[in-house]
């Protein structure tokens, strides 16, 4: 009798953990609003980033056409603080998870515009490293995560294709310095550049496509 009570009381707790999971598994992400995205845009981030995240400020980055999970993924490190940048992180604080998922998908629905590289005399050693790395220095190709074009792996690596050489540039040497240390890997890689192949391989990103 003990022993059926014991199989009784098994069988409810599986059937019990079973109807959880699948009312989980039932239960769909939610969908990204675009309207409250722009919205959100509009009101907050269009001062430094224009209103659909276009090439404003060279200082500030691109975000037409960026990967949504990458967007969020910054957003929330800004929020967090795991990421550095004083307005930034004052911007990204007060964003509920809501705001931050309308947001970057807003952006995301974006088309890119082509950017263009300024330095000729720069572009073949950009291109060196950014498609074949620096071996004797343990750099890898840019475009083994990034990808030929720039256009990144959503959810993994971030679109650069078009970027502002400034910005690229400026977060190189954040890498380097140890300024930015949201990103273990490209810490690792920028370490290994000088300011040289820096400029180089920022202003090659601003152009290719």
């Amino acid at each position: 009798m003990k022993r059926l009570s014991t199989l009784i009381a098994l069988a409810t707790m599986v059937l019990t953990l079973t109807g959880v999971a699948h009312g989980s598994a039932a239960k769909p992400p939610a969908k990204p609003d675009l309207a409250a995205g722009e919205a959100k845009a509009t009101a907050v981030c269009a001062a430094c980033h224009t209103a659909d995240g276009s090439r404003g400020a060279a200082t500030y980055p691109i975000l037409q056409g960026q990967h949504p999970q990458y967007l969020a993924k910054q957003l929330n490190e800004f929020k967090s603080g795991q990421r550095k940048n004083a307005v930034m992180n004052g911007m990204a604080a007060p964003l509920t998870p809501e705001d931050i998922r309308n947001v970057s998908a807003f952006y995301a629905t974006k088309k890119a515009k082509d950017g263009f590289a300024k330095n000729k005399d720069t572009v073949s050693l950009g291109e060196k490293i950014y498609r074949g790395g620096i071996a004797k220095k343990t750099v890898p190709a840019c475009a083994a995560c990034h990808g030929p074009a720039g256009s990144g792996i959503p959810a993994q690596y971030p679109r650069l294709g078009g970027q502002h050489a400034d910005y690229v540039k400026a977060q190189l040497t954040a890498f380097r310095q140890g300024d930015r240390v949201n990103n273990a890997s490209m810490a690792a890689i920028a370490a290994n550049l000088s300011d040289k192949e820096i400029d180089a391989l920022s202003d090659y990103i601003a152009g290719l496509r």
